[in-house]
């Protein structure tokens, strides 16, 4: 299979719309996601430690701790560990990183199946969104910062994806699961529509895992011809950005142990989309994700299990008025 490569990151706006996007990555004809892979494990909790000698953690290579030297970088250690800190949540129906930089999640992970889409024990109306107590106060978004600030509090993981339970669905309401994304146009409606593929698949999937996060890319400025990355903020003082595009990278699994996985990997700008723009314009290589957000997704899935999402199903959106049942929520953000 002929290698996707990475070729240009194209700027993406408001004003240039979405169409722009897919020229963000090159995508060779056959368009066949890449097999770049990654370790998707996650430390199990446990009790904290008891305090460790810095000289025994950060000791350089073939230095023997107590060994003659001038210098000892590692005691700084003793007054603490500056970072970072992925502050990781394990949520009743997803798991998450939070950037403390950005006020905005690294990624989410979710799981959705038949079975938790046929539940409906939770109520939207029951739900409120609320500041995650969990992240410390100087790096937390606050309700206050997306107030008037033109945004909407934008779910990475929907709250529909989590109705089998109120406490899943109140989840999912941590501003710590929000981004800024821009409502008419997008929120309301284009990644709504995206969102509701994503729960489609259970129809021809046993099981669905998503992950979902922010992007911020860079944009060609004319003035001089050079790349720069550019992103609002909002709240007074500033505190969270706003990202310029977002992505989901998708596993659908066939059910059977050690079965196939059809992968797909799409990027979206944070910017108004007409709804009749085809889904398969926003997909792109896995490697393009990995190379954007920093991240790896699949290491541990041999190439041989992998089948492209959009070879293997219908990658299309289907237009419902989610913007109108949503006016409510819209009028609070």
């Amino acid at each position: 299979m002929s290698k996707a490569t990475l070729a240009v990151i194209a700027a993406v706006s408001a004003a240039g719309g979405a169409a722009a996007t897919a020229a963000m990555f090159s995508l060779k004809s056959d368009k066949k996601v890449d097999t770049t892979s990654l370790n998707t494990s996650v430390p199990a909790a446990s009790s904290k430690p008891g305090p460790v000698p810095a000289s025994q953690v950060f000791s350089a290579p073939g230095v023997l701790a107590g060994a003659s030297k001038p210098v000892d970088p590692s005691g700084f250690f003793e007054y603490g560990f500056p970072g970072p800190v992925a502050d990781l949540a394990t949520r009743q129906g997803f798991v998450s990183s939070y950037d403390r930089r950005t006020k905005n999640p690294h990624w989410t992970v979710e799981h959705i199946t038949p079975e938790s889409l046929s539940m409906s024990n939770g109520d939207r109306k029951k739900s409120t969104f609320v500041e995650d107590e969990a992240i410390p106060e100087k790096f937390r978004g606050k309700l206050k910062d997306y107030f008037r600030s033109g945004f909407d509090r934008g779910h990475q993981v929907p709250a529909a994806d989590c109705k089998w339970s109120q406490a899943a669905m109140d989840d999912t309401f941590y501003l710590s699961n929000m981004c800024p994304q821009v409502g008419e146009g997008f929120n309301r409606d284009y990644w709504a529509h995206f969102e509701d593929f994503c729960r489609r698949l259970t129809k021809q999937y046993p099981s669905v895992r998503i992950v979902t996060g922010p992007l911020y890319l860079p944009k060609r400025d004319p003035s001089d011809n050079k790349w720069y990355v550019k992103y609002e903020m909002i709240g007074q003082p500033p505190n969270v950005a706003v990202p310029t595009h977002f992505y989901k990278v998708i596993f659908a699994e066939d059910g059977k142990k050690g079965g196939n996985v059809a992968l797909g990997a799409f990027v979206l700008p944070n910017a108004k989309i007409p709804n009749d723009k085809p889904l398969q314009d926003f997909e792109v290589p896995l490697e393009a994700v990995e190379r954007a957000s920093g991240l790896e997704f699949a290491t541990k899935l041999p190439v041989q299990r992998r089948k492209r999402l959009c070879a293997e199903t219908n990658c299309s959106v289907i237009v419902k008025d989610y913007a109108d049942r949503q006016k409510s929520f819209g009028k609070k953000q």
